[in-house]
């Protein structure tokens, strides 16, 4: 089974790996609710008002473990 978890920095969500390929981070948490997922930065209202600049799913809400 294969536990999602989410960057503490960013909120980028991930399936595998103990780096995040958005921004470099290595603490995550596994306590995230609610997610986005942006195709377009550049057309993208949402993805400007949350802050993302990249591509990707993102949580919504996160919490440390």
């Amino acid at each position: 089974m294969v536990t999602e978890k989410a960057c503490l920095n960013c909120r980028h969500i991930i399936s595998q790996g103990d780096v995040c390929p958005i921004c470099g981070g290595t603490k995550f948490t596994t306590k995230w609710s609610g997610y986005v997922v942006i195709l377009n930065v550049e057309k993208s209202e949402l993805a400007k008002k949350l802050g993302i600049n990249v591509n990707g799913v993102y949580a919504l809400h996160i919490q440390e473990d």
